[in-house]
């Protein structure tokens, strides 16, 4: 006898259905109407590459990516190392282990709008000068809660004996970490780093507050920002096209590796 379909399970399809739908048919009219040959950002007229290759010719798109990509990797790079041994030094020191947390982890729960500005107040106390370097700071602080978070998931199945057994074994601290500790948590490395950096190319709110007056700070979702002001553009919708199809691979990839080292 045919199983019978559970009871409520077709509203619940249902529900899903229009969610997903409320979600994600707008971004794929976005992605198809960058396709679009006419000037008109709403009315299909055929299928070209045209606004692609309009972006490549754009000189401000292309500085403002160039700064983005600049911020994203500086901020990925100190990020990734301090978040890695501060998940280090919070496992080791477990007894302090919940106030450290509530400490590091607090830029995740700060609106970004009350982070940015504390963060511009404090630049500004300390008269610096803003550029792309206080941005930079600025994602470090935003980015180093959710290294933290990634690599510290992974040490928590890590198997401390094989530390102690390096130690007893003659190797100093520095062997040790380098030998033993970070070819295990590595995967969970890449995937904090490849976290922070979806998570810098797409950071507007921070950044804006953060970047100072002139073109020569202004990141890519910034010039989003400033072009969109004028009303929406097959060009924009190739920019943000390109944007989001970064952070999706990035994304992707670092949830593979997440799943690869889930205990």
């Amino acid at each position: 006898m045919a199983d019978r379909p559970k009871p409520g399970r077709s509203p619940l399809w249902l529900v899903l259905t229009l969610v997903y739908g409320f979600l994600y048919i707008p971004i794929a009219v976005l992605v198809a109407l960058s396709f679009n040959e006419g000037g008109l950002p709403t009315v299909w007229s055929g299928f070209s590459l045209k606004w692609y290759g309009s972006l490549a010719a754009n000189s401000e798109i292309l500085s403002a990516a160039l700064n983005t990509l600049i911020v994203a990797l500086v901020s990925t790079a100190i990020a990734t190392l301090l978040g890695t041994l501060l998940a280090l030094g919070i496992e080791m020191r477990r007894r302090h282990g919940r106030a450290l947390e509530a400490l590091i982890f607090a830029p995740m729960i700060i609106p970004d709008i009350v982070l940015a500005i504390a963060l511009l107040s404090f630049f500004s106390m300390l008269n610096i000068t803003m550029g792309l370097h206080t941005i930079v700071l600025a994602h470090v602080v935003f980015n180093l809660a959710f290294v933290c978070s990634v690599v510290r998931a992974r040490l928590k199945s890590f198997d401390w004996s094989i530390v102690e057994a390096s130690s007893d074994l003659g190797a100093s601290a520095t062997t040790t970490f380098r030998r033993v500790t970070l070819p295990v948590i590595l995967p969970a490395v890449i995937a904090g780093a490849l976290l922070a950096f979806t998570l810098s190319v797409d950071e507007f709110i921070i950044a804006y507050f953060t970047a100072g007056a002139g073109r020569a700070s202004t990141t890519l979702p910034m010039q989003i920002y400033s072009m969109i002001r004028f009303g929406i553009t097959p060009e924009i919708n190739a920019l943000a096209t390109i944007v989001m199809a970064v952070s999706i691979a990035a994304l992707t990839l670092s949830q593979r590796l997440n799943r690869t080292v889930a205990p």
